[in-house]
């Protein structure tokens, strides 16, 4: 008894080490810590922000149907650039489906994926996600290629880069609210 009360911090932080080496146990942890930390994502500060004057970017549904992001143009749009295999994406999409249910019909969202149709619509489908979800068919407009996961864009009808978030955020925040009732006033 002496033992574990005197070695019970260490062998919690034992458990915890082996959970993380464990496949299955690894993802469900690294979600929950990365929703910890999601705070609201920032906005560019209007002297920094950049003009989006190309949207041609060629992309295909999961359900097949082409599309390009040129036809989004004037409209605020949210793009999402994400994988089924990232946590911070996985921790973050809660909100953006929080979002996209009340705002789906006002915004124009993207959630971009290189990965597999039968990958994509499996995970949608286990976590019940109704996002419009796209496959890019071309590289990305330069001011919106990113090499991080996830990397998301908030677009104004002008074709300003309100916000350039890379990594998880809280998207479903009443600052966000904020900025896109802005943005669709405007």
């Amino acid at each position: 008894m002496k033992f574990l009360k005197k070695h019970f911090s260490n062998i919690l932080f034992g458990i915890f080490i082996l959970l993380l080496i464990i496949p299955q146990t690894r993802m469900p942890i690294q979600v929950f810590l990365q929703r910890m930390i999601a705070f609201s994502p920032s906005t560019v500060k209007v002297e920094k922000r950049e003009t989006l004057a190309n949207f041609s970017w060629q992309l295909r549904e999961v359900n097949g149907t082409g599309v390009n992001l040129s036809e989004s143009e004037n409209r605020v749009i949210l793009i999402n650039l994400w994988a089924t295999w990232c946590p911070p994406c996985i921790a973050e999409m809660p909100s953006l489906q929080a979002l996209f249910d009340d705002y789906g019909d006002k915004v124009d969202f993207y959630f971009v994926s290189n990965e597999k149709t039968e990958t994509l619509h499996r995970f949608l489908e286990r976590h019940s996600y109704n996002l419009p979800v796209y496959q890019p068919l071309e590289d990305a407009p330069g001011l919106l290629n990113s090499r991080a996961l996830p990397t998301t864009y908030v677009i104004s009808k002008k074709g300003e880069i309100v916000v350039n978030k890379t990594g998880v955020a809280n998207w479903n925040s009443a600052k966000t609210r904020e900025l896109l009732d802005k943005l669709l006033a405007e």
